[in-house]
């Protein structure tokens, strides 16, 4: 026995080896990163002409690694723009009563306005920005990718905030933190899990409009960046297949290595904030997450970085502290609201005002009539798949939230699944309506549905998954039948999950109707009668007026659904059906 203490066991004498193998990785791979970054930066920055623009990028297979690789840097650029926004956006409006009456509508608002919307109005604006420069159609691009990011991010951020434990308020106040110090060690870890989760579903929706935000067309001019999705319109207007075929599967290829080797190690490290006092059953795991703890060279980043941060506090310390008064005076009080009222009823008029004169000078209010029209259309179309989706998809991810075995295999193919840019799949289908001669106006709903229907499928397997083990144990104890279980148990612990599910689908359904109404493959363009199919064609044609009625009426029908229905129905899943 003496022996065996003697010399250390084979895992203790690995473990150095293991330290000096995850420290050359790491080291190597960051080398790679940097490399990759530099040499696609000088490419963001070449020469560029307004006149001389090129509306095409070449279909060479050979191009496509790089293409790939500008793709992603593009959509990494939005996530730290929209993790920003979240930040500064949310935290306004969870700490002052004030500003949450206006950005709270406003965000409902921004969120409903489709991608071209925005495109169309500051696209110009960037190019002016940085003349002779292709930097700024890259910050056009990258700025479109954000408006498909930022506000479901915003949302959950803040939801994080307003819902905090009242005792670490309280724990705050007492330590006397700053609003810095309150924000970095409490408000930021306290919403990490809800930010990365749908940090990952926004991700997916940048995906989904790539092709939009890389080929721009705006005043009868289309202006194409490298990139896959420049590559896949290319390929689907020249009828290439193949080639769209290719682009697909390195779509995938480049999906699932996102998935590996940046949400998964996210996912698994946001589990240490996580406020319970029990643990998960089953951790999230990852070996890249591994691989970076057992590395000496984040350690080493950190002792070093972390040498800014006191400093950092004590500069930040004139923002005051972060305890919000608990009380003020009913008179000072009183005396803001009304300045306030007045002051945001003069923007809104003011906004309405220089709106209404624009359309009456370009397209006339007798357009207005013709959008609400197709606006029904297309809101026929979202109520039917968001019915379809539902009827198909929960009992499908009841099924595999309920079943460890089955969601450990499932849920890794279904973030793949709601990551993938289900429009890249458009000029396939596409093929398949001009073959058979199937009109878009019902073809339309598939190609809407391959972009939103994930969205409550992943948010039927989470809510499934958080039932507690002792309703469902007491469930099968009592023996309850399948109607029973469904109708007691199973429906009511997922509602407010599928709630969050299906407003997301639907304002995704809105803003796909762009890209769905109007497809083109080898010369043919299909049409289908909608508002989404309006927005597109007001926007390549240059024409701000029928636009900007587009985007305001998509707007209304968008707030006005979830002001009217869905806010109902998650008020309802907080007050009687939260866990």
């Amino acid at each position: 026995m003496s022996l065996l203490r003697t010399f250390p066991s084979r895992g203790v004498l690995d473990r150095p080896r293991r330290r000096v193998v995850a420290d050359v990785v790491v080291f190597l791979g960051a080398a790679v990163l940097l490399w990759a970054l530099v040499r696609l930066a000088h490419g963001a920055t070449v020469p560029w002409d307004e006149a001389t623009a090129p509306s095409t990028v070449s279909t060479d297979p050979a191009e496509l690694p790089y293409y790939a690789a500008r793709s992603l840097l593009r959509m990494f650029l939005a996530l730290a723009v929209s993790t920003v926004f979240t930040f500064v956006y949310a935290t306004a409006a969870a700490r002052s009563r004030r500003a949450a009456k206006v950005l709270l509508p406003l965000l409902d608002i921004l969120q409903s306005v489709p991608i071209l919307g925005f495109l169309s109005v500051t696209i110009t604006g960037f190019i002016a920005l940085f003349p002779g420069s292709q930097l700024g159609l890259e910050c056009a691009s990258v700025f479109a990718i954000f408006t498909s990011q930022a506000w479901n991010m915003t949302f959950s951020f803040y939801h994080s905030l307003v819902t905090q434990p009242r005792e670490l308020d309280e724990a705050a106040r007492l330590l006397r933190l700053s609003r810095w110090q309150r924000f970095w060690r409490l408000d930021a870890p306290s919403g990490m899990i809800g930010l990365v989760w749908n940090g990952m579903m926004s991700f997916g929706g940048g995906w989904f409009f790539l092709v939009a935000s890389e080929a721009l067309s705006v005043d009868n001019h289309t202006y194409a960046l490298p990139g896959i999705g420049s590559y896949v319109k290319a390929a689907s207007d020249a009828g290439e297949l193949n080639h769209v075929l290719l682009a697909i599967v390195a779509m995938i290829v480049m999906v699932i290595a996102v998935n590996v080797l940046f949400w998964r190690p996210l996912t698994a490290w946001a589990e240490r904030f996580r406020n319970e006092e029990a643990e998960a059953a089953e951790a999230p795991r990852s070996l890249m997450l591994t691989l970076l703890r057992r590395s000496r060279v984040p350690a080493f980043l950190a002792r070093h970085l972390g040498r800014l941060v006191f400093p950092l506090d004590r500069a930040m310390a004139v923002f005051g502290l972060g305890d919000r008064p608990l009380r003020t005076s009913v008179t000072r009080r009183r005396i803001g609201d009304v300045v306030f009222a007045v002051a945001v009823t003069a923007a809104i008029a003011c906004g309405l005002y220089f709106m209404l004169g624009f359309i009456e000078r370009t397209a006339g209010f007798g357009e207005v009539g013709h959008a609400l029209l197709l606006g029904v259309v297309t809101f026929g179309r979202v109520v039917l798949l968001v019915v379809v989706a539902t009827l198909v998809w929960v009992p499908v991810g009841v099924w595999i939230g309920m079943n460890p075995k089955v969601s450990r295999l499932a849920q890794p193919v279904v973030q793949v699944l709601a990551s993938f840019p289900a429009n890249f799949l458009f000029p396939l289908i596409t093929a398949v309506l001009v073959a058979t001669g199937t009109g878009l106006d019902w073809g339309g709903i598939l190609l809407m549905a391959l972009g939103a229907q994930w969205y409550i499928l992943f948010n039927v397997i989470a809510g499934a998954s958080a039932i507690p083990h002792d309703l469902r144990e007491a469930s099968a104890n009592l023996r309850l039948p399948r109607r029973l279980w469904w109708r007691r148990l199973v429906l009511p612990a997922i509602f407010p999950s599928y709630v969050t599910g299906g407003i997301t689908a639907a304002g995704g359904a809105w803003n796909a109707s762009i890209v769905s109404e109007i497809v083109s493959y080898n010369g043919t363009t299909l049409h289908a009668t909608g508002l989404g199919a309006y927005i597109k064609d007001a926007t390549d044609a240059g024409d701000f007026g029928r636009l900007l009625i587009g985007v305001v009426v998509m707007s209304v029908f968008v707030v006005g659904l979830n002001r009217l229905f869905w806010r109902r129905l998650s008020t309802l899943a907080e007050q009687r059906y939260s866990l």
